[in-house]
């Protein structure tokens, strides 16, 4: 029996799909995009701005979390300086007509790589950054151990995002009915989480985390354990800019690189003095090919690692143990330790 008969369910639609696929229009090909962030003076960074341990805006006005530090990061790599970013809030439903039509140089929000994104946009996806996947997020006092408890429920969702479509076909192969209601802003599933309208929210692991921290009462609602699809968040840029890819590609790598050899914001200045390894050198810029070939300075990863850390630094400080979402880092670990993350080699 559906442990929410008080709802009137209604089976999931066959036809509900993401809305970016409808909405979203081929973006033109892409001149030489770092050309014109560096005559313009500022990289210009689409984000989410709600969403906790990724990208929020404190009460100063500052934007916190790992994307908003990936930005900086890129940009310290650009410039040399990691405050000449400017951050773009998007929605989950606008953010690829926005890149498509140049208002931003890249999306780092938390965007699913799929086949159907990387080849019908215009838009390319660069490498993940970080792995997720889709889940549920409930009530307690509901007593749901598993996703089949949900038969019946109401749940929130974000149109423009995969979970949308996940959720219907999950249901869908179940044999199950859900009422699904849809809210374009994370303040707006806050909200109706926290006066009753959802039974239930459906996202990425991280963001369920996020919304969990974020409610008034955390403890009246619990996370399955399932996950349901593979979710790897990546940057976003347009095609036909070969060099952009390149250079985002590497400075992903760069992070990865460093926490494996242990430079750290600390000691990376120390690291390139004395450091006899090669390829740690092309990585610190004491060798230059590397910052030549992807026509930045030598100094490229150095300046980037010095303003937001290895990867482990950053995960730790938006997400690891000490912070609200506390999220192991599982398939974000490096390979050496059982992970995903993997650099191919600096030379």
């Amino acid at each position: 029996m559906p442990r929410f008969p008080w709802r009137a369910p209604l089976l999931a639609l066959a036809g509900l799909a993401l809305s970016f696929a409808a909405s979203a229009q081929p973006a033109a090909p892409a001149s030489n995009t770092l050309d014109q962030v560096r005559a313009r003076g500022t990289l210009a960074c689409g984000v989410n701005a709600n969403t906790p341990g990724f990208t929020t805006v404190d009460s100063r006005g500052e934007f916190r979390g790992m994307v908003a530090d990936l930005c900086r990061g890129l940009a310290a790599a650009i410039f040399g300086d990691a405050t000449k970013v400017r951050f773009v809030p998007l929605s989950f439903a606008t953010r690829f007509t926005a890149l498509g039509a140049g208002e931003v140089d890249l999306l780092f929000l938390t965007s699913t790589q799929t086949v159907l994104r990387d080849t019908t946009l215009g838009l390319r996806f660069v490498h993940p950054y970080f792995y997720d996947g889709h889940g549920f997020m409930v009530r307690r006092d509901a007593n749901v151990t598993e996703a089949r408890g949900l038969a019946g429920a109401t749940i929130c969702l974000q149109p423009g995002t995969t979970n949308e479509q996940i959720t219907a076909e999950y249901f869908r192969s179940q044999n199950l009915a859900f009422r699904p209601v849809l809210f374009e802003q994370n303040e707006q599933v806050r909200a109706a989480l926290a006066a009753g309208r959802c039974d239930a929210f459906g996202f990425d692991a991280s963001g369920l985390a996020a919304m969990r921290s974020s409610l008034p009462d955390p403890n009246a609602w619990v996370i399955l354990p399932q996950l349901f699809s593979k979710e790897p968040y990546s940057a976003v840029i347009r095609r036909g800019d070969e060099g952009w890819f390149e250079l985002l590609r590497w400075y992903t790598f760069a992070l990865f690189e460093a926490e494996e050899a242990g430079v750290t914001a600390a000691n990376a200045d120390q690291m390139r003095r004395t450091t006899q390894d090669a390829n740690l050198r092309r990585l610190l810029g004491a060798l230059p090919e590397v910052g030549q070939a992807l026509r930045v300075d030598p100094a490229w990863a150095l300046n980037a690692i010095k303003a937001i850390g290895n990867y482990g630094e950053l995960y730790a400080r938006h997400l690891g143990p000490a912070t609200p979402l506390a999220m192991p880092r599982g398939s974000n670990e490096l390979w050496t330790r059982g992970g995903l993350h993997y650099a191919p080699p600096f030379r």
